[in-house]
């Protein structure tokens, strides 16, 4: 009898426990408080996005009171360090300095994952160049191109205007970090004799160039990014690379390396940067490990906001209406209720 008691009360115990752990993970210590969650106000639209879908969360599922701190990337930075801020967007793990120096003064935290594989990096081609199109009629250029090491043979297709002997690769523009590795890459690849290396203005430079080929059917031959806006607007083949190699890329990122070998761009993880005033066993910690998006969603919703000039609120809540599948998993179910009830 003792015995069987004795196993009830454990029973009751543990249920208990499970009981309180969910509902330490449907309501905020934090925001019960009445401190307001502080959230830095990025100047980049996949950034503005992931800030305003977990705002709207914060506030309508937790309850909580939110303000967005605007400012310049350094500003609010410098804001998260000091404990101003409590929330930075979307952080590229190990870019930036000031945030580096914060985690290893015990700070600030990154959380989450915010992107599903992380950022991508590479050499592109439009897809009509290797498959063709046959809306536009236009037939594939270069059927086999693969990999950066069939380049060689297409030189005159990708025909540079001023030294027509050689091709032209569209490089980042001058000063950018991706500009320097893409100069090393040109080398390791054995292309620096055959192609020149181009490199625009700037970043709109690079886009029109890209945008003007595209549109007119043309190959060309640049390097680009994602997640961003633009890579949902057209079709684009990225070129394979050798694969990541941390002791080859260390040569491509030297910039003064005489030899450097060929490497894959290693992914980037997108996380929060989270001020060390936010306790890590507060609810929304739990929320901000959670939240994470597919690239190609990613990049759609990015180009939403920057090509067809939608309010980043407005591209938000379609996304908590549309998407309920993917973001209620983030929460508990009380949460997702009271978030749900606020969208009709």
């Amino acid at each position: 009898m003792k015995r069987a008691v004795q196993k009830a009360l454990g029973v009751l115990a543990t249920v208990v426990a499970i009981a309180t752990l969910a509902q330490a993970q449907s309501t905020s210590a934090y925001c019960a408080s009445g401190k307001p969650v502080k959230l830095a106000g990025i100047t980049w639209e996949s950034g503005q996005f992931t800030t305003e879908v977990v705002r709207y969360i914060l506030e309508k599922g937790y309850g909580c009171k939110t303000e967005v701190v605007p400012g310049s990337t350094a500003v609010t930075e410098t804001a998260l360090v000091a404990g101003d801020i409590q929330i930075w967007g979307e952080q590229w793990e190990g870019v930036s300095a000031i945030v580096n120096k914060g985690i290893a003064e015990g700070k600030v935290r990154l959380v989450g994952d915010i992107l599903d594989g992380g950022t991508v990096e590479g050499w592109y081609v439009p897809a009509y160049v290797v498959k063709g199109d046959p809306k536009r009629n236009i037939k594939p250029m270069a059927p086999d191109l693969k990999s950066v090491t069939d380049l060689i043979k297409y030189k005159s297709l990708f025909k540079d205007d001023e030294r027509p002997n050689m091709g032209r690769f569209y490089n980042c523009p001058v000063g950018w970090a991706c500009e320097k590795t893409n100069n090393q890459k040109l080398v390791a690849y054995g292309l620096d004799k055959d192609f020149v290396n181009f490199k625009p203005g700037n970043g709109a430079g690079l886009d029109a160039a890209i945008a003007g080929a595209y549109e007119k059917g043309q190959p060309i031959l640049f390097y680009y990014w994602a997640p961003t806006g633009f890579m949902a607007r057209y079709d684009f083949v990225r070129l394979e690379e050798p694969k990541y190699n941390e002791a080859c890329y260390k040569t491509l990122i030297d910039e003064k390396n005489p030899k450097p070998c060929g490497s894959a761009t290693p992914s980037t993880n997108l996380r929060f940067g989270v001020s060390n005033t936010l306790p890590a066993n507060d609810a929304i910690n739990a929320l901000l490990t959670k939240v994470q998006f597919p690239l190609a969603f990613f990049n759609k919703v990015i180009s939403e906001i920057s090509d067809a000039k939608k309010p980043v609120a407005q591209v938000a809540k379609e996304f908590l209406v549309e998407q309920q599948a993917m973001w209620t998993k983030w929460v508990p179910a009380d949460v997702a209720a009271k978030v749900q009830a606020s969208l009709k």
